[in-house]
């Protein structure tokens, strides 16, 4: 066990232990803070475990030190605090067993050296004193670390205290937890840690959707997430995580415009969408942006692997896969946009790009438009320079020409100039198919260039079609 001594000076902790001598108190900082301050990162969050009862602690904490949204929870002997914009949890030192069908644990007190043992992996299992006195004499700044915490740290290692199998039966959620740190910190698992995950997948089946998609979508906001994505795929995770990413490797395409697996294209959009971006639903729309391919996989002749549809039916596809991950709903038509309109751009520019269609593109993509165009640049994965060099080229003249109609026409927030309550007020109309019909020409004509986004051209040109819109 090492003898590490560490200089802490942050306020929050040496008013914790101070109080913790006060009371006689054996108390020790935890967890995700020595682990970050090892590493040499800051951490906004505390966790102070104490030996034997934290009720009366927590509570002097709270009046002495002012604390806000106090929660105590006397059963799980922990209470949460916020101190000074620090938010604090303090522990009492426990053990935790659980049945073979549940995560709920049912805890009893124990040592420190038992506390660190029930945590998921060494490198969350060591402890800083924070006392200056008591029965040992003072052992403030002094390292716990029984399990090797260190040692996994400098070798970039994911393990656990006890046998992972333990570890893992105890809390599945852990084999998730266990991806994402290898993800966030780029460590591998130890070989014990990875035979674990890759027997006890199925254990996940009695953890909650909603506690899963929270790690997937940790590992989603790592800085290479490809990372965590890889190891869900090779340790079978995925498969029961998220079938339809699973689905993807062996899923052929054509060499020249991507690499030749779907899978491993996706995750270098994934890659390439986080390295110019921290918007964690933009990276999503990445990773799912090709869900459909499997199910549209086409051979021809003279073209290769062809898969028609997928980007209108991926989207289509979005609503259930939104509903059973338990995602927030309210980021469904974003995500929905992004994939339906990923093909958009590049067929624009093949085409021609003409202001009517850029128009179009723009009213559709509205405030999206620049995510979509990220989400294009990233889809760029061919090997070939000089195809890589066209496709950019082609997304710069879309994008320049979307600024100029952008500027001319104002129409990335377009809302229709007139709206069906003026029509019906203007032509004598009541609700009903004709104030639609009109409505949708008046937009077909600014979109195409017909007549400016403006509410006299729009209110004249509907004078001068309306008999002709009505009759077809």
């Amino acid at each position: 066990m090492t003898k590490k001594i560490f200089h802490i000076d942050e306020p929050v902790i040496l008013r914790l232990g101070s109080l913790a001598d006060e009371l006689g108190i054996e108390a020790y900082v935890v967890g995700g803070y020595v682990r970050d301050r090892i590493l040499g990162g800051e951490s906004k969050d505390v966790d102070v475990m104490v030996i034997g009862d934290p009720v009366q602690f927590s509570r002097m904490v709270a009046r002495a030190l002012g604390a806000t949204g106090f929660v105590e929870f006397e059963k799980f002997r922990t209470a949460q605090m916020t101190v000074d914009d620090v938010k604090v949890e303090i522990v009492g030192a426990r053990k935790e067993s659980y049945d073979s069908g549940s995560r709920k644990p049912h805890v009893r007190e124990a040592t420190l050296e038992e506390d660190l043992s029930r945590r998921d992996f060494t490198i969350n299992a060591m402890a800083i004193g924070i006392n200056r006195t008591g029965e040992k004499g003072s052992s403030f700044g002094r390292l716990v670390d029984p399990f090797g915490g260190m040692q996994a740290l400098s070798k970039g290692l994911i393990d656990t205290p006890l046998e992972p199998s333990e570890t893992f039966s105890e809390d599945p959620l852990r084999i998730m937890r266990a991806l994402r740190f290898a993800c966030r910190f780029e460590f591998s698992l130890s070989a014990r840690v990875l035979d674990a995950v890759v027997k006890m997948k199925d254990r996940l089946a009695i953890v909650s959707q909603e506690r899963i998609t929270d790690e997937f979508m940790k590992i989603l906001s790592a800085s290479r997430p490809s990372i965590g994505l890889k190891l869900m795929q090779d340790a079978g995770v995925m498969r029961i995580v998220f079938p339809e990413i699973s689905e993807m490797p062996g899923v052929e395409q054509r060499q020249d415009h991507h690499h030749k697996d779907v899978f491993l294209h996706t995750l270098s959009v994934v890659d390439h969408l986080s390295e110019i971006s921290d918007n964690v639903w933009l990276r999503f729309a990445g990773l799912v942006h090709d869900i459909a391919k499997p199910d549209t996989k086409k051979f021809v002749e003279g073209i290769g692997w062809t898969f028609h549809g997928h980007d209108e039916i991926g989207a289509r596809r979005m609503k259930k896969l939104f509903q059973r991950l338990r995602l927030p709903m309210d980021r469904l038509p974003y995500v929905e946009k992004l994939v339906r309109l990923h093909l958009r751009p590049m067929a624009l520019a093949v085409e021609g790009v003409t202001d009517s269609a850029v128009r179009r593109l723009l009213f559709e993509a509205g405030n999206d438009f620049d995510d979509l165009m990220k989400l294009c640049r990233a889809d760029i994965t061919s090997r070939n320079k000089r195809l890589a060099a066209e496709y950019t080229g082609n997304y710069d003249a879309v994008e320049e020409r979307a600024k100029v109609v952008e500027e001319k026409d104002r129409i990335r927030n377009w809302r229709p100039p007139v709206n069906g309550e003026e029509i019906m007020a203007v032509f004598d109309l009541k609700p009903g198919k004709d104030v639609g019909l009109l409505k949708k020409a008046v937009e077909n004509a600014v979109l195409d260039g017909s007549i400016p986004n403006e509410h006299d051209a729009a209110i004249e040109y509907l004078r001068q079609n309306k008999a002709k819109i009505l009759s077809e």
